[in-house]
């Protein structure tokens, strides 16, 4: 990893975005790495933008699939969006993430499924869910520290505040993980953005399970997404994440993510494989 004298905010990064018919590019800076490519939940964030710019943005994002198929280095990353469908109440958007390499051919980083919907009347009740109480809240426990070329470089432009549960590389007996977590620079990107980004911010708490260091990547991630309240644009957001079952080196995981005001946002599931 690299050790970034500057760091790129992320409304900086969706303004600087140039579109061309159904492709959109965007300029990828380094500080936003994890490990070899970029951050996940990055790269997702940047998609759905582009999703919006070729389909209309009138929808709130109801779910987004991605497989995660190669590594999207630091430079330009292309968005090829194509529309699906688009019905009374739901569009279903289609997108590649591509990069030329070294020797100009056309590489594949991500391939990514959104689902759009508009609100409509219905007789069925609500449900809400709600959030677990956690033993410590933000202000009770210390900011993870960045530290250049130990930590992921995404990690710089967050503010992670673990309260519970297991620690990566702890030897922990938890197959769970509590953290409290918000975007250091929150100006310019709304609700549903973060909620993209920050739901794939943590690593597997499977990871506590292991004494010493293991390289671990996500290969493919499903997000179901709830239009929620921030209230406070600084406040702390909630990432509980869950190990469900482990094997031949894949870890199956569950992350329910709270807004600020406790409401839940979003449930994603992912695949990880763990290198170790």
């Amino acid at each position: 990893m690299t050790d970034n004298t500057s760091a790129t905010p992320l409304a900086q990064l969706l303004a600087s975005r140039r579109r061309d018919g159904h492709r959109v590019s965007f300029l990828v800076t380094p500080d936003w790495g994890q490990g070899r490519t970029t951050f996940g939940g990055l790269l997702s964030v940047l998609v759905v933008q582009a999703m919006r710019d070729v389909c209309g943005a009138d929808w709130p994002l109801r779910a987004l699939q991605t497989n995660f198929v190669g590594p999207v280095a630091p430079g330009v990353m292309d968005v090829e969006v194509t529309l699906l469908r688009q019905g009374k109440n739901v569009r279903q958007i289609q997108a590649r993430v591509t990069q030329r390499d070294e020797q100009g051919q056309e590489q594949v980083g991500g391939v990514l499924l959104g689902v759009f919907g508009t609100g409509r009347e219905s007789a069925l009740p609500h449900l809400r869910p709600e959030q677990e109480v956690v033993a410590k809240g933000p202000d009770e426990v210390p900011k993870w520290p960045f530290v250049p070329n130990i930590t992921p470089a995404f990690t710089q432009h967050l503010d992670i505040r673990h309260a519970d549960g297991a620690i990566p590389f702890t030897g922990a007996k938890e197959w769970h993980s509590r953290t409290h977590i918000r975007l250091n620079e929150v100006e310019g990107v709304d609700a549903e953005l973060q909620a993209v980004l920050l739901a794939d911010a943590g690593p597997t708490p499977a990871l506590g399970q292991l004494k010493g260091f293991a390289p671990a990547s996500s290969v493919s991630w499903a997000l179901e997404l709830r239009p929620v309240e921030v209230g406070d644009p600084k406040g702390f957001w909630r990432m509980d994440k869950d190990a469900l079952a482990t094997g031949e080196g894949y870890v199956n995981e569950k992350t329910t993510l709270w807004s600020p005001c406790g409401q839940l946002a979003a449930l994603g599931y992912q695949v990880v494989a763990v290198y170790a």
